[in-house]
């Protein structure tokens, strides 16, 4: 299973670069000839923003999956540890309750515009949105896991990671 897992997490980082890499040469080559050669390349200003669109929701992912969205963390650890845990399961739960809103928009932004086609490219709109229904289903897999992590026990703090602080945390136990 952790094998699966981590295919899946290489596959989105391996998207994300493409994406990144895409825009850029995209972005690039269309000024460069606008500039150089007075002409351009007509797709390069749709395909660009799609690429950004799925690297944002693919990276939202795996942000989720390292807890290192906006949060209240400080605070919540600061709680007592039975407040700790319920305040970690209503938040999950009120992730899990907006993923499956974003889940149910983007489905049905999906079918609406499946036969409708992007101006540039040709290509079907729904592939945008299906970027949303990606996003949704990889996060609702991972707060639904960290949901039980935390009913059961095996989570009890927010943990971000953050290698500035454990930078400190090293420097400071070596000095001791």
């Amino acid at each position: 299973m952790e094998r699966i897992v981590g295919l899946y997490l290489s596959l989105l980082k391996w998207i994300i670069v493409t994406c990144m890499a895409g825009m850029v040469v995209l972005v690039f080559s269309n000024v460069v000839l606008r500039y150089a050669f007075n002409s351009g390349l007509t797709v390069s200003e749709e395909v660009a923003r799609w690429m950004f669109v799925w690297m944002i929701f693919v990276g939202a992912i795996l942000v989720l999956l390292d807890n290192g969205h906006l949060g209240f963390n400080g605070i919540v650890n600061s709680l007592p540890q039975p407040l700790r845990r319920i305040a970690m399961l209503i938040a999950r739960l009120a992730m899990i309750y907006m993923t499956y809103l974003i889940i149910t928009g983007a489905w049905i932004q999906l079918k609406v515009n499946w036969n409708s086609y992007a101006p540039a490219t040709g290509l079907s709109r729904g592939y945008f949105f299906l970027a949303g229904v990606v996003f949704g289903v990889g996060s609702l897999l991972i707060l639904l896991w960290q949901t039980y992590q935390i009913a059961t026990g095996r989570i009890d703090k927010m943990i971000v990671f953050d290698e500035e602080a454990e930078a400190i945390s090293r420097q400071e136990g070596q000095s001791r």
